[in-house]
């Protein structure tokens, strides 16, 4: 009698629509000891195990970023469409506190965004921040002693004074990824966008009530109730996420290097300006 439920049991499990979810929280790029963050290396392999569950109805990613490298958002960004395209699934992104900058790039890569109406959605713009020691160690009688091969080896040298012709190939880099960060969010936004571009690709952001009437956002909501609503009250929802404890010793990543805690440092403290960007 009792093994009779068994198969009873497995095609009732079998029966209920599951949504995998992926957490991707921190900023971009910037992934050490002392700040967490998400790179493309820490986040494929997840997005591979996400997609590649047969019977699902869709994958969530939950997105928690201020920002950070276009390079690794981007790549992100592709992986994500690539595999949504490869295995016929709808992705839906979550915003929680920020989705700004690259982490507004990453749920681009969704066919649906869904945000709090507390969260702060967009940045679609460039920034690039340093220090100017110059004056510093010239005030302190330091002589830096630096040789280079090439003109502009030592263009925007935090400890030489600015130059004018350096400052403008920046911002010429600057425009080039701000033109393809827009053209990107007009891909995936299309005809939903709302308001003039001016606007929109300021650099500025919003609340999500905002969003939503920029177009930025489809709707507001939390990952549960939309979750629920749309696939049934039994939907099951397993969180995709990197090994744990002893299993993660044993896999591959960032580490700690003998030597590396001024950078570790130095990361931690640029993480913690990108969040406090947006009050956080």
């Amino acid at each position: 009698m009792a093994g009779s439920r068994i198969p009873f049991l497995a095609r009732l499990f079998r029966a209920r629509p599951i949504v995998p979810v992926v957490r991707l929280t921190g900023a971009i790029g910037l992934s050490t000891p002392l700040a967490a963050g998400i790179t493309f290396a820490n986040t494929a392999k997840l997005l591979d195990r996400a997609f590649a569950i047969k019977r699902a109805r869709a994958v969530a990613i939950v997105i928690n970023s201020p920002g950070g490298s276009p390079v690794q958002s981007h790549l992100i960004y592709q992986r994500i469409r690539a595999l949504a395209a490869e295995n016929k699934k709808p992705v839906i992104a979550f915003v929680e506190d920020v989705a700004a900058s690259g982490g507004y790039m990453i749920a681009c890569a969704a066919d649906e965004i869904v945000a709090d109406l507390s969260s702060i959605v967009g940045s679609i713009g460039v920034i690039s921040a340093s220090f100017g020691f110059d004056k510093a160690i010239r005030k302190l009688g330091i002589d830096r002693r630096v040789h280079t091969a090439g003109d502009h080896k030592m263009s925007l040298d935090p400890f030489s004074p600015e130059k004018a012709e350096d400052v403008k190939r920046l911002r010429a880099l600057q425009q080039d990824i701000h033109a393809m960060f827009i053209g990107l969010v007009k891909k995936s936004r299309g005809k939903k966008l709302k308001g003039p571009e001016k606007t929109l690709f300021s650099g500025e952001f919003w609340v999500g009530e905002q969003a939503l009437r920029y177009g930025l956002v489809d709707k507001l909501g939390d990952i549960r109730n939309v979750l629920r609503e749309r696939y049934g009250k039994k939907v099951v929802t397993p969180l995709i996420a990197p090994p744990s404890g002893w299993l993660a010793k044993k896999t591959p990543g960032v580490t700690f290097a003998e030597g590396d805690w001024a950078a570790n440092l130095i990361s931690a403290f640029e993480s913690r300006a990108l969040w406090a960007r947006y009050g956080l």
